[in-house]
């Protein structure tokens, strides 16, 4: 196992320990950050996950949402807003919010853990940022 996995895998289980059920992804963020992960870029329908660390790039596979040719849903802004709520109120599963950033149009999302935001596109150019607040760990 690479250095930037087992490093990862760290910080992944730390986070997990520490984030709570309602408002818990700035935790994971700022966790993710201090192990030296600068972004996290999602590619939706694919379900796969890259994460840049100051160790390697790393590239974590979850399940596929479709197999195949599918057609794009149309990115919906209200609907990937009312995924995040759902999210951040702890009311959604990881899966579960994968699913419906693909419902709402969203291909990709990316990352940025210095600068704190979270940018969601679609496939026609679309796209939406929210930032996320510092916390203390």
């Amino acid at each position: 196992m690479s250095t930037a996995i087992a490093n990862l895998q760290a910080a992944l289980e730390r986070a997990a320990a520490i984030r709570p059920a309602v408002g818990g992804f700035p935790y994971l963020a700022e966790t993710l950050r201090r192990a030296g992960v600068s972004r996290c870029r999602m590619a939706v329908p694919s379900n796969a996950m890259l994460y840049l660390t100051d160790a390697g790039p790393v590239a974590v596979q979850g399940e596929p949402l479709a197999l195949g040719p599918v057609d794009v849903p149309p990115f919906d802004r209200e609907a990937l807003i009312a995924a995040l709520r759902t999210d951040q109120a702890g009311e959604s599963t990881f899966p579960e919010f994968v699913r419906g950033c693909w419902e709402a149009g969203v291909v990709w999302y990316d990352v940025d853990l210095r600068a704190r935001t979270c940018t969601y596109h679609g496939a026609d150019g679309d796209s939406y940022t929210e930032t996320y607040p510092p916390v203390d760990l």
